[in-house]
């Protein structure tokens, strides 16, 4: 990395960069680790740890230009930060279970924001900002649950959606602006991420789920349209939906 960035015989476009234009590419090849895990395909989890791996070594460099810190500075600040957050495996202190562990967890976060500044006992600090705004959603919901801002049951979750839904079926029903629509469908989509929690359920997981099965099943009835010799822009709406069905209906049997 330092042989990319150096000034005299290093790589054009790399000493172009800065944190701000390398930030996208490092999040994009976080995606594709776990891309690679969900196919399974490990051989491509070697290479995209790889990739990621690169991202925080270019980080670090350029971070060592500014004489901030290195990638040896990287390394000892999270095995120091996995040291204190570990009691239990490096100390004396004994934690029984996940759960126990996970507030255990939370609360030496805590303490740590509080010593560097920031309000320990917040429970929403430190959420980021960049998380996608599902995963962003269900930190925040869960940050909240632990200190009892929570629906006593599931179906009170459930109950919440339905209630959001009438809201945005009102603003339909009564000519809403762009930004009301906006702003009660965000509500619906929260609400939707609540129950989700409720039910053990990453929300973020689901939708990708979702996305592949939409992918499959409408590359299913493209290829259908494709094999009958006509374009899909010819194909109206109902032919659409018959070959959807029937796209499902092979894939459920």
């Amino acid at each position: 990395m330092a042989r990319l960035r150096d000034r005299e015989k290093g790589c054009p476009w790399d000493l172009e960069q800065d944190f701000s234009s390398i930030a996208p590419h490092t999040i994009e090849e976080a995606y594709e680790v776990d891309d690679a895990i969900r196919r399974r395909d490990f051989e491509a989890l070697r290479d995209e740890l790889g990739d990621l791996l690169f991202q925080v070594a270019y980080h670090a460099q350029m971070a060592r230009e500014e004489g901030l810190f290195g990638f040896g500075e990287v390394v000892s600040s999270i095995c120091d930060k996995m040291v204190r957050r570990h009691p239990h495996v490096f100390g004396d202190e004994q934690v029984k279970s996940a759960e126990a562990q996970t507030r255990r967890w939370e609360e030496q976060k805590a303490r740590e924001r509080a010593m560097t500044g920031g309000d320990g006992d917040r429970a929403l600090d430190g959420v980021a900002e960049a998380l996608p705004a599902l995963t962003r959603s269900a930190k925040l919901q869960r940050r909240a649950a632990r200190v009892g801002f929570d629906w006593p049951e599931t179906r009170d979750a459930l109950a919440k959606l339905d209630e959001e839904l009438g809201e945005l079926r009102a603003e339909l029903c009564s000519g809403g602006s762009q930004a009301r629509l906006s702003e009660e469908l965000g509500d619906c989509l929260f609400a939707l991420t609540g129950l989700a929690r409720r039910l053990g359920v990453d929300p973020e997981a689901a939708l990708r789920g979702a996305n592949a099965r939409f992918e499959r099943r409408f590359r299913a009835a493209e290829s259908e349209v494709h094999a009958s010799g006509r374009a899909p822009g010819e194909i109206v709406a109902n032919e659409w939906l018959e070959l959807w069905n029937r796209a499902k209906a092979q894939e459920s049997s």
